[in-house]
């Protein structure tokens, strides 16, 4: 099992950024396949941008290409999602996820973060 601890939420203005980060224990970083998830009220759950363990590929939902860069510190166990040009529909609660060797970026996966709030005022 892995755990998750998220933090770089906030309230922002639209046009502002932030960076998300996410720190991993408990296995070892390098064999983890992982992503962000968000989940605004009322919606389904929506993945953002992750990758697989054994590829340099980071795969982003089309509502966030261009604008959020996902990236991986395995030296130190983190991800990181660094947010530009946030937008009013960016405003949720944003998750981060893991599975050991899993072969997809959009999931399944084993284990979750608590989330971190991003709230983006127009």
């Amino acid at each position: 099992q892995v755990q998750l601890i998220e933090s770089g939420g906030g309230l922002v203005q639209a046009g502002d950024s932030l960076r998300l980060s996410c720190a991993a224990s408990g296995r070892s970083f390098s064999s983890l396949t992982m992503a962000w998830f968000r989940q605004a009220p009322g919606k389904e759950p929506e993945f953002v941008a992750g990758f697989v363990w054994s590829a340099y590929n980071i795969y982003y939902a089309d509502s966030v290409k261009d604008r959020f860069t996902l990236s991986r510190d395995n030296a130190n166990k983190r991800m990181y999602l660094q947010m530009n040009n946030l937008k009013a529909e960016d405003t949720a609660l944003y998750y981060c996820a893991a599975t050991m060797y899993g072969n997809s970026a959009r999931g399944p996966y084993d284990d979750w973060g608590q989330g971190t709030q991003v709230t983006v005022s127009a």
